[in-house]
């Protein structure tokens, strides 16, 4: 039992003092930069506000599902629908927390190249939509103080914290654990050298590994232990860079929200530049840059159980882990064990498709600018809206349906 719990262990330990850092930077980029930065000069179909969308997303720490609501709102508020595109496959590929933590795992080269990646698809893709995609009539920019920009230093700094280690745990920490579970059971089950046959064929390895990364839902944090266990396996470099892509940028929701919300053809150049991508780098990886650059950081040591000897591991690190695993254990403890506001509410709207804290903020906000809606409250377990003041019911359900919910009757 414990040989078959030493990779996980193992993970853990060398994961979390970058996770607990690049959570921190993650908090801090949300609580001191406005929003308003984000939505300024991306309204506009060209390649500049392609190019901005993709320089904002890269280091931005939104998993997948909390990508769609954001776009979705920047998207009704007049931000093209190139920029979009965009902002939705540079965002959730990376993020400060995943690079530094494929540093940990991956090594530093593998570390720059997948920004670089996911900052050229977005290019590519932002243009291709801008391209080919005619922008229907413009949305309305709805304009809004951000009150993010009232706060002083220290109340800034305790939000920093907060949607760090409170909001964005209780968003991914689940993924980040299933990907780690996940990745130890490869360790464990998956024979030593499973892929090595394809290895003069690692076009086949990847296409199954794209086989199963698109549809499912996979953090850019989340997918690094995972592809660490499987280069182990013998996954090569480039399918490797083909799963922390694909997995992470797509996923069954987000395609189906990108084909109600901008349309078939948006939602096709957006798969097709993905796919291309990811395939195209990770054969540059697999046949033209030094294989020694893209090692996994944890080395077998006399076998595959014995990878990361926990021996030899430092007090640090196992004080990390521990942290790490405690925040946890908090952030949703908070989730589960919360109050539920008691406020008596006129009006209840049963939304489908919410999936984190950014889809409740996201919903929270759209439906207070409705006029005559006076306070509201989103329960993300239940799914279900409450909306207090004398309003249209009809704009309700419209701003759902525009952020890419469905309103359930």
């Amino acid at each position: 039992m414990t040989e078959h719990l030493m990779p996980l262990i193992d993970l853990l330990n060398e994961m979390s003092p970058f996770l607990l850092l690049g959570f921190l930077f993650a908090g801090i980029l949300h609580e001191f930069i406005p929003q308003t930065v984000y939505r300024k000069s991306l309204a506009k179909g060209d390649f500049r506000s392609v190019l901005l969308a993709a320089l904002i997303g890269v280091p931005l720490p939104l998993c997948s599902c909390g990508v769609l609501p954001t776009a979705m709102s920047l998207r009704r508020e007049g931000v093209s629908k190139g920029a979009t595109v965009s902002f939705l496959i540079s965002t959730p590929q990376t993020g400060v927390d995943s690079i530094i933590a494929t540093a940990s795992l991956l090594g530093l080269p593998f570390a720059v190249i997948r920004p670089i990646v996911a900052f050229v698809t977005a290019l590519l893709g932002g243009c291709m939509v801008n391209k080919f995609c005619k922008e229907e009539e413009a949305a309305t920019i709805e304009k809004h103080s951000d009150t993010a920009g009232n706060k002083g230093f220290v109340a800034k700094c305790i939000g920093s914290l907060k949607y760090a280690f409170v909001d964005m745990l209780q968003d991914i920490g689940k993924w980040i654990v299933i990907g780690l579970v996940i990745a130890a059971a490869i360790t464990v089950l998956v024979p030593d050298g499973f892929f090595t046959a394809y290895n003069d064929k690692p076009i086949v390895s990847m296409l199954i590994v794209l086989a199963f990364s698109i549809p499912m839902y996979l953090c850019a944090t989340g997918s690094i232990p995972i592809a660490a266990a499987l280069m182990l396996k013998g996954l090569s470099p480039g399918a490797a860079l083909v799963l922390l892509m694909a997995g992470p940028a797509t996923n069954t929701a987000a395609i189906l929200v990108i084909n109600k919300v901008l349309g078939k053809r948006t939602m096709i150049l957006y798969l097709f530049t993905i796919i291309v991508s990811a395939i195209g780098f990770g054969l540059l990886i697999d046949y033209i840059m030094p294989q020694e650059w893209f090692q996994t950081q944890i080395v077998p040591q006399g076998g595959m159980s014995d990878c990361c000897s926990a021996h030899a591991t430092a007090w640090w690190k196992w004080a990390s882990s521990v942290l790490f695993t405690i925040l946890i254990i908090v952030a949703f403890a908070i989730k589960y064990f919360e109050p539920k506001n008691s406020t008596t509410m006129k009006k209840s709207f049963k939304i489908k498709g919410m999936m984190c804290n950014h889809c409740k903020a996201n919903v929270e906000r759209n439906i207070a600018k409705i006029e005559g809606v006076t306070a509201v409250s989103v329960d993300l377990e239940s799914g279900i809206a409450h909306v207090d003041g004398n309003f249209d019911v009809n704009k309700v359900i419209e701003t759902i349906d525009s952020l890419g919910y469905e309103y359930i009757e």
